[in-house]
């Protein structure tokens, strides 16, 4: 199974100001591998970008890689509030 931990760290780390500041938590339910990230919060606007468009691209990389079975891929960006403030 691909490291999603990695590739993640691996997509956001060149976008982001405060790269030290990147947290990933994960979640696992019936359905989906949930990861969380987390960063300061003066760099959630360019992860999110304009009108969502880096975040969205962000998720189709993540989304696309490879799971060998049922569950999916989620990735949920954090607003930066409860992590590294």
């Amino acid at each position: 199974m691909t490291n999603f931990d990695t590739l993640i760290t691996k997509i956001i780390k060149p976008l982001v100001e405060y790269p030290e500041d990147i947290v990933i938590e994960h979640n696992e339910s019936d359905r989906f591998y949930e990861y969380h990230l987390f960063t300061n919060k003066h760099d959630i606007g360019r992860i999110i970008g304009k009108k969502g468009h880096v975040a969205q691209t962000i998720r189709t990389i993540v989304y696309s890689a490879r799971v060998h079975n049922k569950k999916r891929v989620r990735l949920i960006i954090e607003d930066g509030k409860n992590k590294n403030s």
